[in-house]
């Protein structure tokens, strides 16, 4: 039984202690609610300045004309007339950009044209974009809207593969330099254009081969722009207005290759473990323990730089994610596109094992593709895998093509903030935050060449748009297409004042 007079000084304890607690809760309420207050905007004041003019009909007939040839890459180069074709395409189309500019060839199809700068110690910049695109799905024809290679002009947007990936950069770029070209300006430092042919199968034959002749001549970049992340509308939550993401990064890539041995026979009479069974606990193994998250680095950078815009309880969160990173990141996590801006990605996508329903296989194998955060080395994945397979005699190894993440671009630097205000000059109502791009690109060959790369493609999309890359019905509105003519062309005229 407590003693009467430990009971009255614990009654006189309690309270002070909830009060301690209340207070304590109080104050960081008043921590949490002064850190959302005082979160000012961190876009850069731009006064708006209209693009310049363009004859979007025109423009839209050349890139209709670029989506119909087949520039499907493949290695016995089956396609190379529609390579050659659209060469010939851009000559007809751009005359004072190939009058003015020097073209060299790399490897089969990849074009390098290069505009010299007024300004021989200026340091030069580089826009990228691919001529290649992805095959159309078997079966799935019938399901466009338009014939997947008729380059219709129809409703108001540019209907084929390419139109999105990546025709549309590729003919804006050329389209903007031979406004700039007409209205007589140079540019104080050398501009490239590099134009590989091979993007969808890694870019070994054409941008490696181009950033290597640069690496070669020392050309040193101040920085590139690729195809990459895109101006979302209600992809942001919280944010009503437009969020134009700059992929200041691009994950790397990793495919793991499990193998286990059974012993073969009929099976009536089989063992405790089949090599089916081994192989397959070994995949639930890997997607239940997957890497890590991490709200860090560029994810946290977005997510502070987009803060400020936020509305309602997110803005809350986003502002005080000092203390609200735990919450913040298991919210992310259930949401595919959140999830793999913040791991490295684990999926299983080949399984290979047996022939007939009452043969046991002597042998299971199953590919197991990561996709690396900025951060995560292809060796310490490896690490994890065996660590997690530890006691499963499964054999691990990894396939041939490593790629490693690139380098983490910085977005305190003259180079972002030209991007941030070339985008805000032509819309101020977009928000520009820094991003990862969870793909592959061929700017990747570039990190040894350039000081900052940046993997945007400048294009207004919403969730529905998504499914269209690499997809069906895939097409490019007219006024996107124009606003991104707009955008390389200031682009090109503001990298002067770098």
């Amino acid at each position: 039984m407590l003693h009467p007079f430990k009971s009255a000084q614990m009654g006189r304890v309690l309270p002070k202690v909830i009060w301690a607690i209340l207070i304590a809760l109080l104050a960081l309420l008043a921590v949490m609610a002064w850190h959302t207050w005082r979160l000012s905007t961190l876009q850069p004041p731009v006064a708006a300045r209209p693009g310049a003019a363009v004859d979007a009909r025109a423009a839209a007939a050349r890139l209709s004309a670029a989506v119909q040839l087949h520039t499907i890459w493949s290695e016995d180069d089956r396609n190379a007339k529609a390579f050659e074709d659209l060469h010939q395409h851009l000559a007809n189309s751009f005359p004072q950009a190939h009058a003015a500019l020097t073209v060299q060839r790399f490897g089969k199809h990849a074009l390098l044209y290069t505009w010299p700068g007024r300004d021989t110690k200026a340091q030069a910049i580089a826009l990228l974009a691919h001529q290649d695109v992805v095959p159309i799905a078997p079966g799935t024809e019938k399901d466009w809207q338009e014939p997947p290679f008729s380059g219709a002009v129809k409703d108001g947007y540019v209907w084929g593969r390419g139109a999105w990936d990546d025709k549309g950069n590729l003919m804006a770029i050329m389209e903007a330099v031979e406004m700039l070209l007409r209205s007589g300006f140079q540019p104080r430092q050398t501009i490239y254009l590099a134009f590989g042919a091979d993007e969808e199968v890694g870019g070994e034959d054409g941008a490696r081969r181009i950033a290597d002749w640069l690496e070669q001549q020392h050309v040193r970049l101040r920085f590139a722009v690729d195809e990459g992340l895109l101006i979302t509308h209600g992809m942001v939550p919280g944010v009503r207005k437009p969020v134009a993401l700059i992929g200041m990064a691009e994950k790397g890539y990793l495919t793991i290759k499990l193998t286990a041995h059974g012993q073969p026979g009929h099976t009536s009479m089989p063992p405790m473990r089949s090599a089916i069974g081994m192989v397959g606990e070994a995949v639930a193994r890997l997607e239940s323990n997957q890497m890590p998250p991490h709200l860090t680095g560029l994810p946290r950078d977005m997510f502070e730089a987009v803060a400020p815009e936020v509305e309602g309880p997110t803005r809350w969160l986003l502002s005080n994610l000092w203390l609200t990173a735990p919450l913040v990141t298991r919210q992310l996590e259930k949401a595919p596109s959140a999830n793999a801006m913040l791991r490295t990605t684990t999926v299983a996508t080949v399984f290979n094992a047996g022939e007939r329903e009452n043969v046991l296989p002597g042998v299971a194998t199953a590919l197991v593709n990561f996709r690396l955060l900025p951060g995560d080395r292809s060796e310490a994945v490896e690490q994890h895998v065996r660590q997690v397979l530890n006691g499963l005699n499964v054999e691990v190894s990894h396939q041939p093509q490593v790629t490693e993440a690139s380098p983490v671009s910085r977005s305190d630097t003259p180079a972002y903030q030209l991007m941030a205000r070339t985008l805000r000059e032509l819309q101020p109502d977009v928000v520009v935050a820094p991003g990862l791009l969870v793909g592959g690109t061929d700017s990747r060959h570039f990190a040894k060449v350039s000081d900052a790369t940046f993997r945007f493609t400048p294009m207004h999309a919403a969730q529905p748009d998504l499914a269209r890359f690499h997809g069906t019905n895939e097409r490019l509105s007219l006024d996107n297409y124009v606003g991104m003519i707009q955008f390389y062309e200031r682009l090109m005229r503001n990298t002067d004042q770098l």
